[in-house]
Order: C-alpha cells, then structure tokens, then sequence
C-alpha cells in the first residue's frame, strides 16, 4: 500500500552562497523557512520541485521537505531540516554570524 502524501516544502541551496534557501508561493527564493510555500498535494508538490529544478543558474540540489503547518509559517518534522534552517554549524559566516561566540 502506498504511503499517504504529507505536506512538503521545495528547498534548495543557493548556488552562489550555499545558503539554505525555501521556495514561496510567489515563485521567490527565500532564506526563511516561514516563508516557504506549504504543499499539501502531492501533483503540485512535483510541478514547483520541477520548476524549482529549471533554475539552475540560482539554485542547486533542490528537493521536497517534509514539514508541517505552524503558528509562523512551515515548520520542520524532521532533524535534518531543522538543523539545515540554522544555517552553518560554526560562527563564521550564514545565520549563526551575530549568535554569540563559544568560549574557547
């Protein structure tokens, strides 16, 4: 028996930062996973990870994320994603640049 379709999210990487990106509804790329359109269908999910796809001078390694509906926008159900939205795991550079630093 086939596994019922839940909702998903077409996430990428940006080919010139490398930075985690989401895809909108209005067809943008956005840093956010709020931001992100929520797909409840699994033909539309494959129509945007196609369109998604078709971008390659932005974007690269694009793929549907499992996630669900939350109080601020899509939310993670898996660790990976979770962990991929945080951006870098050291303080260098991406969205952990202003968190404060570990001490040595």
């Amino acid at each position: 028996m086939a596994r019922a379709f839940t909702p998903k999210v077409v996430t990428a990487n940006d080919l010139l930062e490398g930075d985690v990106i989401y895809l909108t509804e209005d067809d943008r790329w956005s840093r956010e996973l709020s931001d992100a359109e929520l797909i409840t269908d699994e033909a539309h999910a494959q129509v945007r990870l196609l369109d998604a796809t078709r971008q390659a001078s932005k974007i690269v390694g694009a793929y549907l994320a499992d996630a669900i509906a939350g109080d601020n926008g899509p939310e993670p159900t898996h660790f990976r994603e979770d962990f991929r939205r945080t951006g870098p795991s050291n303080y260098a550079h991406g969205k952990q640049e202003t968190a404060t630093q570990p001490r040595a």
